[in-house]
């Protein structure tokens, strides 16, 4: 529940777990209880007037952690790191690829995260910290959130790919219609999500090049491994987008093909009835000298050659190669 603001801080005790504080806790701590962990909705007053006038953060970081729009990204200024990250939005009734962002002020002492939705990876570290499991330090905490927004964003990717999968299978069989409204949501859905990470995926480059006192070789390395899984997803995603982009492609001709079968049928339709439309033309006009007006057996002669005239329309064409 959140209080005036307040989602949710915890006191770290360097072990894993915390203490869970309000306001009250979070205006009386000090550095000597332990790293703390500030979790605000930037929306509500509260969380905007103590970021700007009780957190003691400069003018940068206060703004940057109530910045309507934000691209993912890694500032250091001086001890502190200032982050905003993307998480994939998992709430009801949501699309994924409608990212949360997160904005981040770390130092080894402090902790202050700021969202306007709820992002489910700041919840699973606040449940991480309660059962006594979660990040001990600064550095921890980062790696941990960091690890949890690339592993939740698979979910997507997945859902994307086994619908590519179907679609590569069903595209002979399924509505053309159907197909290419699903085909649009894919491609949709690659490219948001691949708007958001590709930034991301340097931010979090850069955060462990960047040489930060309170950031460990071994969390670096934790860090590495979840941008490495950041790129692979990154990779999975221009696959799905190139996959979807084929099938596509095979669509359009599989249309194009039939569109020109058709059209190849009517011409030759067109053809055979040409020169008989002709005939019939010429020979339905009211006027004196039509030949056979009075010979009783003229019709059916004038059958005979229509027929005559088909078979060696057909015969042509066949010969042509036209059939």
């Amino acid at each position: 529940m959140t209080q005036q603001g307040l989602i949710t801080a915890f006191i770290l005790d360097g072990k894993g777990g915390g203490q869970r504080v309000g306001w009250e806790g979070i205006r009386t701590w000090s550095p000597a209880q332990g790293t703390l962990w500030v979790h605000l909705n930037y929306k509500e007053n509260e969380s905007c007037r103590w970021i700007f006038e009780e957190s003691g953060l400069p003018l940068i970081g206060a703004e940057a952690l109530v910045s309507e729009e934000t691209r993912p990204r890694t500032t250091v200024i001086g001890n502190a790191a200032l982050l905003a990250l993307r998480g994939v939005n998992l709430n009801p009734n949501a699309d994924p690829e409608d990212m949360v962002a997160l904005r981040i002020w770390v130092t080894p002492e402090r902790i202050i995260t700021s969202r306007e939705r709820s992002l489910q990876s700041a919840t699973d570290i606040a449940r991480l910290i309660e059962e006594g499991v979660g990040p001990g330090s600064a550095g921890d905490f980062l790696v941990e959130l960091i690890n949890h927004l690339t592993l939740r964003i698979e979910t997507p990717i997945e859902e994307a790919e086994e619908k590519v999968d179907e679609l590569e299978e069903d595209v002979v069989t399924t509505s053309s219609k159907d197909i290419r409204y699903t085909i649009r949501d894919i491609r949709r859905s690659a490219i948001l999500l691949r708007r958001y990470l590709a930034p991301q995926r340097e931010a979090m480059i850069k955060l462990s090049t960047e040489k930060i006192p309170w950031f460990t070789d071994l969390q670096r390395l934790h860090l590495r491994e979840a941008t490495d899984s950041l790129i692979r997803h990154i990779e999975d995603l221009d696959a799905v987008r190139d996959r979807a982009a084929i099938i596509q492609e095979e669509l359009i001709s599989r249309n194009s093909e039939q569109m020109n079968q058709r059209m190849y049928v009517l011409s030759l339709v067109a053809a055979v009835f040409l020169p008989l439309g002709f005939l019939t033309g010429l020979l339905g006009i009211n006027i004196g000298g039509i030949p056979g007006a009075d010979n009783p057996w003229a019709f059916f002669i004038f059958l005979l050659m229509i027929v005559v005239i088909i078979l060696l329309q057909l015969l042509y064409f066949k010969k042509r190669k036209w059939l």
